[in-house]
């Protein structure tokens, strides 16, 4: 199934839509930290690794652009704690 990641800046939160649904990060940026506070994979596109894929190219986006990564959501925190190459803090 085709895959698009973008950065939603006007919802504040990174989206991967898989064909009519919506994986989603919610983050809230403060100077040079970007906060993630929630992250929901719709129930149909559980356990495919699209949660982890979101959370890969979220993070990715962030450190590319010089953002500290803090993370409120626990899906995000047990990514990094998974890949501590985005671990900030």
């Amino acid at each position: 199934m085709n895959e698009q990641f973008t950065d939603n800046r006007n919802a504040r939160r990174y989206e991967l839509r898989v064909g009519d649904h919506v994986a989603f990060a919610e983050y809230r940026i403060d100077g040079d930290r970007i906060y993630f506070t929630h992250t929901l994979t719709p129930g149909a596109l559980r356990g495919q690794g699209i949660g982890g894929r979101l959370a890969k190219a979220a993070l990715s986006d962030a450190k590319a652009r010089g953002l500290k990564i803090v993370p409120r959501c626990s899906f995000i925190a047990d990514y990094i704690a998974k890949h501590p190459e985005f671990a900030d803090e």
